[in-house]
């Protein structure tokens, strides 16, 4: 009976009853669908790898979550970019102490290949540091033993002040040969409204073989305006560079780091210098690396703000100083085609690192401005924009 009707409605109001069809199809299809993506969010919701712990979760920009989830090849490879400084200064740190208890980072589902006698493993690895996973309630689940922090853990986060000015300030080598790598320490020493010092330590040309070499150059801005350039060549012999550390002797003249404190002493030409430099807490902008196909350039400004204190000459001439302005800054790279812009100033409360490096490679940059600015305080970077 129930199909007779049915059967007769179809053939006298046929546009009615397509409709009603379609309708019903379009809520069926629809019910699916949000069936489907719940379940979906049910699964993701109970993935380890999703569930970072904590109220909010920082992922790699442009990261795509489903490869994250999977392990695909459009995750396998991102990272978060100054994850340290993250952690340290812009999420956890003094400044958002207030808002932020915990900060905890960590690895996810990381490609490793696990070496034994002849056969290599493919596999995948994660880390956490035990107490910020804890502190962030994702602590795994230890049926044995202890999951602890050691020092070295402890130390990611919050560093010895060598450990943190040895991580930014140390020396690098080139992946390959280049004789156009640079590398140098740059200090600016303010002595009076019209009168300063540029020195500059350089390692340059092929350091993995064996034409290379270092180079002293000091500029010294007069009261009268006037600017005299000493420049000195230094043989490879006489060039000794740490990959550990920020020490670095060059010639006849050298610098040593201890705890964020800054020595540096020698002669170059008629100039003799003898200073301290000590960095402002916090007052530093961490090290930014740019890669092109033909260009790579590296910049670290480990004291944005300093004191100097000790004595520079000129032949007879010497000037005694006692906690004047003082900015350190370290550059390395492939320098092929490439112009920069930069400077820095200080103020009673804040501070200022503005630039931006211009190269001819056009895998540079990918048409973004260039330029940057960043505001300092006695926290740390309290911003940074881009122009």
């Amino acid at each position: 009976m129930h199909w007779t009707l049915a059967f007769r409605h179809l053939v006298v109001r046929p546009g009615r009853a397509m409709v009603l069809l379609v309708g019903y199809a379009l809520g069926v299809a629809v019910m699916i669908v949000l069936l489907s993506v719940g379940e979906a969010m049910l699964q993701q919701s109970r993935d380890i790898t999703l569930v970072g712990g904590g109220e909010l979760t920082v992922l790699p920009e442009g990261v795509d979550i489903e490869a994250l989830r999977t392990g695909g090849l459009t995750g396998m490879f991102f990272g978060i970019d100054r994850a340290r400084f993250l952690t340290r200064q812009l999420l956890g740190g003094a400044r958002h102490a207030g808002v932020v208890r915990a900060v905890s980072p960590m690895l996810v589902g990381k490609r490793l290949d696990l070496i034994t006698g002849d056969s290599t493993w493919t596999v995948r690895a994660g880390a956490d540091l035990p107490d910020a996973a804890a502190a962030v309630g994702t602590a795994l689940d230890v049926t044995g033993g202890a999951w602890r922090s050691t020092p070295r853990d402890r130390s990611w986060t919050t560093p010895a002040a060598q450990q943190l000015y040895d991580e930014m300030d140390r020396f690098h080598l080139p992946v390959g040969r280049d004789s156009t790598w640079g590398e140098w320490h740059y200090f600016n020493v303010v002595v009076g409204p019209d009168e300063w010092w540029y020195i500059t330590l350089l390692v340059g040309g092929d350091v993995r073989g064996d034409r290379w070499g270092g180079q002293l150059l000091v500029t010294h801005r007069r009261p009268s305006g006037d600017h005299d350039r000493i420049e000195q060549l230094v043989p490879r012999d006489a060039v000794v560079f740490d990959t550990m550390r920020a020490d670095l002797t060059v010639g006849s003249m050298s610098i040593t780091q201890r705890d964020g404190h800054y020595v540096l002493r020698g002669t170059v030409g008629d100039a003799r210098l003898n200073l301290d430099i000590t960095a402002a807490p916090n007052r530093y902008f961490p090290a930014v690396e740019l890669r092109g196909d033909q260009v790579l350039s590296g910049y670290v400004v480990p004291v944005l703000l300093g004191s100097a204190s000790g004595e520079l000459c000129r032949a007879e001439r010497c000037t005694t100083l006692r906690d004047a302005p003082a900015y350190h800054d370290h550059n390395w790279g492939v320098w092929r085609g490439v112009t920069w812009e930069w400077g820095a100033g200080r103020g009673v409360v804040h501070g200022v690192l503005y630039g931006g490096v211009i190269a001819s490679d056009t895998s540079i940059g990918r048409g973004r401005a260039p330029f940057f600015l960043a505001l300092v305080d006695s926290l740390g970077v309290r911003q940074v924009y881009r122009f």
